[in-house]
């Protein structure tokens, strides 16, 4: 895994910007900052664990990170990284919990430009002020997400490695019993488990791990027979189940719109 390296953050700024680019695959250890975050990439697509929560973060969401809120970050693909950090004075009004954000048009130009700015030889002090107070009005109206996926606490070692081996290939051509095997626990006992610690299904709770999966493949302009058949599916029944649990066909996933908002389905 590799480190975080936060920018210097000096009390006297409305914020502070970070732009980084960080290859696929890359995983930066557990850690947390002084300063709330806001984490996003305006390209790419971030699998960010904070606390007992994955969340799943393509170029149309950021994460609301408040100050000291331990996470660590999967690159499921190039990313160009852009966050904003900002002084505990300025965020009282936001969550004190972790959280999605989608971003319009409007607030992915701001973070980009504050980026920008920051990096620039001469720096313009109004305008990044300006700018960062705009951003943080636009964050207070902006829409959440709900896709989450719960994680265990780590306290079983034989849930912990399952919930890890179906992040890592989250396909049905792996059933729940030689998961089970694998990890060394009985289909029962890890059945009682996953309703005890995560409040769900073995079967509901590797959907949502798919079907974040499968977002940030259409986010990225993927084909859906290919995300699919990587999933297990054929493609007419992992059709069936994205309609059934996000309410639209992923042939009417607009990868250039909000996934709050998800396009009108295509005939």
């Amino acid at each position: 895994m590799t480190k975080a390296t936060p920018p210097v953050l000096h009390d006297a700024a409305e914020g502070h910007s970070l732009a980084r680019h960080y290859p696929r695959g890359l995983r930066i250890d557990p850690h947390s900052h002084t300063w709330a975050q806001v984490l996003y990439a305006v390209s790419g697509v971030m699998w960010v664990e904070a606390g007992r929560e994955a969340l799943v973060v393509p170029p149309q969401r950021a994460v609301w990170l408040p100050a000291g809120t331990g996470h660590s970050i999967h690159m499921m693909s190039d990313v160009e990284m852009r966050n904003l950090y900002f002084h505990e004075r300025a965020v009282g009004h936001l969550s004190t919990r972790s959280d999605v954000f989608e971003i319009n048009g409007l607030l992915r130009e701001l973070i980009a430009s504050i980026a920008e700015h920051e990096q620039a030889q001469t720096r313009d002090e109004d305008y990044l002020g300006a700018a960062y107070r705009l951003a943080m009005l636009e964050l207070t109206h902006a829409p959440r997400s709900s896709l989450r996926i719960p994680l265990p606490d780590a306290s079983d070692r034989r849930l912990d490695a399952l919930c890890r081996a179906v992040i890592d290939n989250p396909s049905n051509a792996i059933s729940f019993e030689q998961h089970a095997d694998a990890v060394g626990a009985s289909v029962r006992t890890l059945a009682r488990l996953f309703t005890r610690e995560l409040g769900i299904g073995f079967a509901q709770w590797r959907r949502q791990v798919q079907l974040a999966v499968a977002v940030s493949g259409l986010a990225e302009g993927r084909p859906v027979s290919s995300i699919a058949r990587e999933l297990g599916y054929l493609p007419s029944s992992f059709s069936d189940m994205f309609r059934r649990e996000l309410g639209a066909s992923p042939t009417g996933f607009d990868p250039h719109g909000t996934l709050g908002a998800p396009a009108e389905i295509k005939s």
